[in-house]
């Protein structure tokens, strides 16, 4: 794992759709249509070092994580992983290098949003040590988060808030 570099970021993008089409064999292919995050919030969030990359043995990304402050923690904006190389506890040590981070920089810990019973999603997240979040108790951030997600199109019924402390 490491901080992504200005030269990462296209990869990024293209493993973002990559990943993206695991959602087809589960019928949610809305998600394999949308498009991969924008150059520009992929480069402000290498340059305040909010990216991180895993690599394959000749230093070519496989996978990216994104977060951002959201109030007192760092947000899992986005987690992808190439479906070539799923599997292999890749996304795992990219969130524990999140929690590290945020652990170090003084945030109380991560959060993610995600869907609730996709198997690689919530039930993921929890084996992972995170919490999902009582709607009622879900923060203005995490509101907002919410509010941008029904904007996109994402069906946030089907969507939970999730947290881990460091």
């Amino acid at each position: 794992m490491r901080l992504a570099r200005l030269e990462d970021l296209q990869a990024c993008r293209l493993i973002e759709d990559d990943a993206a089409g695991i959602f087809v064999a589960i019928g949610m292919s809305e998600i394999d249509d949308d498009p991969p995050s924008d150059l520009d919030t992929l480069r402000e969030a290498q340059s305040d070092d909010r990216l991180w990359i895993a690599a394959d043995a000749n230093d070519v990304p496989v996978a990216f994580v994104h977060a951002r402050p959201v109030e007192a923690h760092l947000h899992i904006q986005e987690l992808d992983v190439l479906r070539s190389h799923q599997r292999r506890g890749i996304g795992g040590r990219l969130i524990e290098a999140v929690c590290r981070a945020a652990a170090d920089r003084g945030f109380a810990g991560v959060t993610l949003s995600t869907f609730a019973e996709v198997p690689w999603n919530g039930p993921y997240y929890e084996r992972l040590g995170f919490q999902r979040v009582d709607r009622n108790a879900l923060t203005t951030g995490l509101r907002e988060i919410e509010a941008d997600e029904a904007a996109f199109g994402l069906d946030v019924g089907r969507r939970v808030f999730m947290r881990r402390e460091v």
